[in-house]
């Protein structure tokens, strides 16, 4: 059986030290392809799976819903796909500057830091 009794100590020590970590934002347009691959795949079926709930009263035109809903749904899908184009063109112009480590990083979000050198003690300058 496992101890559920609460820790009486805890170990209040700094972490060994290790590799740092940098966290990189998300590339810009990276939302809109993945979004807009999903809005292309689900509409044209959400579109069938409507049109053919709806179903029809005369006989003769049962299938004309199951074609309006896949119609509207396969128009809701090309804007999904037009939305995955624009994102993709997107990512596309930002990996251009790859080589660049200050990619997707905007203006605002920098700080200017002034290390003293005589003690090594970093302080953040003011815009």
């Amino acid at each position: 059986m496992t101890n559920t009794q609460p820790l009486t100590e805890q170990d209040d020590s700094p972490a060994a030290p290790g590799r740092p970590v940098r966290l990189v934002p998300t590339p810009s347009g990276f939302w809109f392809v993945a979004g807009g691959i999903v809005v292309a795949l689900l509409a044209p079926l959400f579109g069938i799976l409507i049109g053919s709930s709806m179903g029809a009263e005369d006989p003769k035109a049962r299938m004309v819903p199951l074609y309006w809903g896949f119609f509207i749904g396969s128009a809701i899908g090309a804007l999904g796909l037009l939305s995955a184009a624009i994102g993709a063109l997107r990512l596309f112009r930002g990996a251009r500057g790859a080589g660049d480590p200050e990619v997707g990083v905007h203006e605002e979000d920098l700080h200017e830091v002034d290390v003293h050198e005589a003690d090594g003690r970093e302080e953040e300058v003011g815009r």
